[in-house]
């Protein structure tokens, strides 16, 4: 396994050691380890959520008229969405 050995303000040590009293984590490197395990998870859900838009975007097709006459059709079927 490699190291990583990091500098950090004296604030974000107290939120360390902080966490690190609740007793979840076994030291420092294990709770940086997990958020480093939530990033990635994080990232992963995102890339598949914007694909999964992308996807139901293309899918959708292509409108016809301008964008100002589709965006009048769409506040003219919600009131609420007039200013």
């Amino acid at each position: 396994m490699n190291q990583l050995s990091i500098s950090m303000p004296p604030a974000l040590q107290t939120w360390v050691d902080a966490r690190l009293s609740e007793g979840t984590y076994a030291d420092a490197a294990d709770y940086l380890r997990d958020l480093v395990r939530r990033d990635q998870a994080d990232a992963s859900a995102n890339r598949q959520w914007f694909k999964a838009m992308i996807d139901e975007g293309l899918a959708s097709g292509v409108l016809d008229g301008s964008p100002e006459h589709v965006l009048d059709e769409i506040m003219n079927e919600d009131p609420d969405l007039r200013a």
